[in-house]
């Protein structure tokens, strides 16, 4: 496969840290994931109307905010009423992340991040597939998906749409571990005042998604279509959405 430079998807979307075009990965038998298909990217929430008028002249029409439903009543989004853009709420976490006492920030206390990726992969399928599905069906703009920080709800549904597509377990590493460092002006501070027992979580290890690549390894034999189809996804389905990216 060809030489992959993360820093050539980044798009300096004002306002957003780790706003990434998921185009020009390399992929098998020498194709490329295409350009302005889907974007991912950290929080838009606290972007100004001018802000969110750009990224929708870029051809954003489709936004999928991927935290709680609580997450999105807390901090707003400003795509949820705006004019010329579909919006969707489909959560990948329970709850309140910034609650000590929430039981997935419990678990995580003891348990690495990619152990949480493996939780959201065998409890929350449904949502996976239906935030696949919601990529799928857009055929006239740009599908934008975010969560908080753009690295782990966000990294897991960009690692199944590489996998579907076959890009190379290495270059979906690579598109991971990044996110930390794209963050870092967000992440620090936080990570400066987090109990120590959780600062892991605000990092984007390369082990963390290695552990959920492992588990797909093991269970699903490597084969993120059998996965898809078990929760829910039809064959049809899954052949569309490849499609789109091959």
């Amino acid at each position: 496969m060809a030489d992959y430079d993360v820093t050539s998807q980044l798009i300096p979307f004002d306002g957003l840290f780790n706003s990434r075009d998921l185009g020009k990965m390399p992929l098998k038998d020498g194709k490329v994931f295409p350009e302005k298909f889907v974007i991912r990217c950290d929080s838009p929430s606290n972007l100004t109307e001018e802000q969110c008028e750009k990224i929708k002249a870029y051809g954003v029409n489709r936004v999928i905010d991927l935290r709680s439903a609580l997450e999105v009543e807390q901090e707003g989004n400003p795509f949820k009423d705006m004019p010329g853009v579909d919006f969707y709420n489909i959560p990948l976490f329970i709850g309140d992340p910034n609650d000590k006492d929430n039981p997935t920030i419990s678990f995580l206390r003891t348990h690495k991040l990619g152990d949480f990726y493996v939780w959201v992969l065998e409890e929350l399928g449904d949502k996976i597939c239906e935030v696949l599905r919601r990529i799928s069906e857009n055929k006239d703009g740009i599908t934008l998906y975010h969560c908080a920080h753009g690295k782990d709800r966000t990294g897991i549904i960009s690692a199944f749409l590489y996998l579907l597509a076959g890009a190379s377990r290495e270059n979906i590493i690579k598109n991971y571990r990044c996110s930390y460092t794209f963050m870092k002006p967000i992440l620090d501070p936080l990570i400066a005042n987090i109990e120590p027992g959780l600062k892991h979580i605000l990092g984007s290890d390369q082990e963390n998604m290695e552990i959920l690549l492992d588990y797909i390894d093991s269970k699903y034999e490597g084969n993120i279509e059998k996965y898809l189809l078990e929760q829910g996804m039809t064959s049809d389905e899954i052949k569309e959405l490849r499609s789109r990216m091959i």
